[in-house]
């Protein structure tokens, strides 16, 4: 009975870790390309994501991250220390920003 019992249980932990939520595309991204800069609510490095979405839209977001050393001035940084992500396509832009727009304090 013992080891039935432990046959249920071992299979339901599993179906908990199967059933786990995956990481959204853009937290994945997040991961690879800005994890050693930035935190999603606290400062790091650079400005965290809460940050970020409380004072950006969606297309200054994008655009930082596309093109940081034409874009910095114009939302009011002195220097940019942001590196160039050439390899991310739109889809995968897309995914980050939603990302990082999900961390905007709700009103």
């Amino acid at each position: 009975m013992r080891i039935v019992q432990s046959c249920v249980a071992l299979l339901l932990l599993s179906g908990i870790v199967l059933w786990a939520e995956e990481p959204s595309a853009g937290e994945k991204y997040f991961k690879e390309y800005c994890w050693g800069c930035h935190h999603q609510t606290a400062e790091a490095f650079g400005p965290s994501f809460r940050t970020i979405a409380n004072k950006r839209d969606a297309g200054q977001i994008m655009a930082m991250i596309a093109d940081a050393e034409h874009t910095y001035r114009s939302l009011g940084y002195q220097r940019n220390s942001m590196p160039a992500f050439d390899d991310l396509n739109e889809t995968q832009l897309k995914a980050l920003t939603e990302y990082i727009l999900s961390f905007k304090d709700k009103k």
